[in-house]
């Protein structure tokens, strides 16, 4: 059965949750929203298409918790504390229960990190979906891309590799990597903690080499990194490394937070990893120079045939 436009909205708006700071939410031309004294807002967008950003026969309830799951991802890599949300949908018919099953998703993670929906925009095409985040950050607490010395430890929370191993299983990769395509964990709480220890971090999206590469160009560094380190599920690990490497290095879609610190750091950093219980693995170091280097398990140069994701 489809409904109209406004009954869409009201579906969306009535199982929306509610924050103290939203001064009004969805019904209106726009949200007002009341930021608490002293702290930064941190804002980010991602669109995730069909049949690009996720296999057409996904599930709606999965679509709903990866497309906000990206976003959270970003403001955890900033470390800020996730606050509101709105949502454009492009639907090629509105059918209540794909929409019910897209938001059993989206605001099941919503509920998790505290951040709500507080508007957006439905529209009739292809289907695709729009996400802006809005995350808090004291003043001078943001992580950023562009502190990274030489002589830093490179860091990734999480394992690597499985979402794009899911990929290439496709249409019938092993459950445990497809749950990390279909529902990758944003690492909030991680990303607010590496405040004052982290000299600079983004997430794992397009491809460790290739997102570390952007790392490395805002620092004005270079980072050498070792394969035979990257971490491993136990779902990927029954492929050999030489079979995995290109998976872990740059297949991307881990939306896990790669940072670089002070070895100094390495015991707080094992501290952090075990309270949080998300293990944070040392996989090489930030050099002199401008460019990112990966070593094979000889040392020796290992070159893929792509360093991540290209959009376009």
């Amino acid at each position: 059965m489809n409904t109209g436009e406004f009954d869409l909205i009201a579906h969306i708006r009535a199982r929306a949750g509610l924050r103290d700071d939203v001064i009004l939410g969805i019904g209106d031309d726009a949200a007002l929203l009341q930021p608490p004294p002293g702290r930064q807002l941190v804002v980010t967008a991602d669109t995730l298409s069909a049949g690009v950003h996720f296999p057409e026969s996904t599930a709606a309830s999965d679509i709903g918790w990866k497309s906000l799951a990206v976003n959270l991802s970003d403001l955890a890599a900033m470390g800020a504390e996730p606050a509101w949300c709105t949502l454009s949908l492009s639907l090629p018919g509105s059918d209540p229960a794909w929409l019910d099953g897209f938001l059993d998703g989206f605001l099941a993670l919503a509920q998790a990190h505290g951040i709500v929906l507080v508007g957006g925009d439905t529209t009739r095409g292809p289907l695709a979906i729009a996400v802006t985040a809005i995350g808090l950050v004291a003043p001078g607490r943001a992580l950023r891309r562009d502190g990274a010395r030489a002589g830093d430890d490179v860091w990734v929370s999480g394992t690597l590799g499985d979402a794009a191993a899911a990929l290439h299983a496709w249409p019938a990769p092993p459950a445990a990597l497809r749950a990390r395509l279909d529902r990758p964990t944003p690492r909030v709480e991680l990303g607010r903690r590496l405040a004052g220890i982290a000299h600079a971090a983004l997430d794992v999206s397009d491809g460790l080499l290739a997102d570390l590469g952007h790392l490395c160009r805002a620092s004005s560094v270079g980072a050498e990194i070792e394969l035979a380190r990257l971490p491993v599920s136990d779902a990927l690990a029954v492929h050999s490394l030489p079979a995995r490497g290109a998976w872990q290095a740059s297949g991307g879609d881990d939306y896990e937070l790669c940072f670089t610190a002070s070895p100094d750091h390495r015991e707080a950093l094992a501290m952090l990893a075990a309270e949080l219980g998300v293990p944070l693995t040392r996989i090489g170091r930030i050099i002199d120079g401008d460019a990112v280097r990966a070593l094979d398990e000889t040392g020796r140069a290992w070159h893929p045939e792509r360093a991540g994701y290209t959009h376009f």
